[in-house]
């Protein structure tokens, strides 16, 4: 496994992230367990989760599968870097949605910590994310917050996810007034096929320190291969927030076919692919892998190690050109 620091921080992280998402929905708790026992076994040390995964009538019951296995000793903790997110309603779904049960509030997030640390079983939080921007309350509140939770001990960095460029500036300029560490952090959705990220987020978290940690570096499945599984039988598993027949639409399907037909000329795998061309990109810490199996886990892995050549690189960016940075992708 390579390493890298997160942001401008001395944290040292694997280049590549184990998402949990999986883990409760689709994966039992021991299943979940050996995908952890082997993810930490290849070096993988930096787990993220959140708070609601579990979803629906069993929101949180990711973090609980992830305190069971950090309970069963063998430094499993100590080995970890462990990231998790606040920001959405634990209230089961129906159930009566009681003020401050959510959001950014300094109420939410000191209750939300504890009942994080004792659903993980430990006794901190490595990474602390906000999983989304809350407009009502001012970065002021977020971080007097945080910096009694720092000093509380309960966590050590703060980092943002979904936030747009000039949140990340907000955030970091308030925090800089305040003598506040800042964010360290930015997971964001971004892949081959989604780049907008590109545009302000990316380059404001280059300007401020932070690492950038992307999510659904698949979209969702499409760029793991989806018109050959499809053709074999398969179909193409959407992501959240993506229509699952993004096929169905002649332009996309036409993108992901030119993909795929490339990457048969050099002899790789579109998901391997996929995952080294983030791990190519400046400012990129590691993208988030959510595998439900130990298969699928080994896949992410052999990415680490992919180097892809110049000329492949370009080819990638014909298909996929991206909208470039700002103010030029939609300014002189």
């Amino acid at each position: 496994m390579k390493y890298t620091q997160l942001g401008r921080t001395g944290l040292k992280v694997s280049r590549l992230v184990l998402g949990t998402m999986n883990f409760g929905p689709q994966t039992d708790e021991s299943d979940s367990h050996l995908i952890m026992d082997a993810a930490l076994d290849a070096g993988v040390n930096f787990f993220d989760t959140a708070n609601v995964y579990g979803w629906g009538e069993n929101k949180g019951r990711t973090e609980e599968i992830i305190g069971s296995w950090f309970a069963k000793g063998g430094g499993r903790r100590d080995k970890t870097v462990l990231a998790t997110k606040v920001y959405g309603n634990m209230a089961a779904d129906g159930a009566q949605v009681w003020p401050n049960q959510d959001r950014l509030s300094a109420l939410n997030i000191r209750r939300a910590v504890d009942a994080s640390l004792t659903r993980l079983r430990t006794d901190h939080i490595d990474l602390y994310q906000f999983h989304h921007v809350d407009r009502a309350t001012p970065w002021d509140e977020i971080w007097q917050a945080i910096d009694v939770l720092v000093q509380q001990g309960k966590i050590l960095y703060a980092g943002s996810s979904n936030h747009a460029g000039w949140h990340i500036a907000q955030a970091n300029e308030t925090a800089r007034r305040r003598g506040s560490y800042g964010l360290v952090s930015e997971q964001c959705l971004y892949n081959l096929a989604e780049r907008r990220a590109e545009m302000e987020v990316v380059p404001a978290a280059e300007s401020y320190g932070l690492g950038v940690i992307p999510w659904s570096p698949l979209h969702g499945g499409l760029l793991g291969g989806a018109i050959r599984k499809e053709r074999e039988g398969g179909a193409a598993r959407s992501g959240s927030g993506r229509s699952g027949d993004a096929l169905a639409n002649s332009a996309i399907r036409a993108q992901i076919q030119a993909y795929e037909d490339l990457l048969d000329k050099h002899g790789l795998a579109p998901g391997e692919v996929a995952l080294a061309w983030l791990l190519s990109r400046p400012g990129v810490t590691g993208p988030i892998v959510g595998p439900r199996t130990t298969e699928q886990l080994a896949s992410g892995l052999r990415a680490v190690d992919l180097t892809l050549p110049a000329e492949l690189l370009a080819e990638l960016d014909a298909i996929f050109p991206g909208p470039g940075p700002s103010p030029e992708a939609f300014a002189w």
